[in-house]
């Protein structure tokens, strides 16, 4: 569209389902290179993606030309065809229902970016469960506890 102009920076989290650890180091680099190729094909821009063993943070520069809603839902449909198909794990790989998603403003790029490349070393000293309900905290994010990610019962 012409005369629109945006700067909108989004970091999304989602949870493989019931948080188990399927996400393996030996084809992790492919998933962000997988998820990376599906956010530019959509004409946003990817500026950080890591992932642990049972979730995946991305942060984009994000265009208004789709809604944040529809880009999610194409890639957790997407990546988890792509993880199947590839057989990269021995049970059927699905991502959980729902996603964070938290809006930044472009002085924050540089310290969110930093916090999404070292979330191996940010989660020897918090769970995932616990890092998330404190972004829904910092963010004034009501909740209901019942919906965050579940893990297998």
């Amino acid at each position: 569209m012409p005369n629109t102009y945006t700067q909108i920076h989004i970091q999304c989290v989602i949870a493989v389902k019931f948080r188990q650890s399927l996400i393996l180091p030996s084809w992790k680099e492919k998933l962000h290179q997988y998820i990376t190729g599906i956010i530019s094909n959509n004409g946003h821009k990817m500026i950080a993606i890591n992932s642990m063993p049972d979730h995946l943070h991305l942060f984009i520069g994000f265009r208004p030309n789709q809604s944040l809603s529809d880009l999610m839902r194409m890639i957790k449909s997407d990546s988890s065809e792509w993880i199947n198909k590839e057989k990269f794990n021995t049970l059927t790989f699905r991502w959980q229902e729902g996603y964070g998603a938290f809006s930044y403003s472009r002085s924050h790029i540089k310290n969110v970016s930093e916090y999404i490349e070292n979330q191996e070393e940010h989660h020897r000293k918090k769970s995932f469960l616990e890092e998330y309900k404190s972004f829904l905290e910092h963010f004034e994010i009501d909740y209901n506890e019942q919906y965050i990610f579940r893990s297998l019962e």
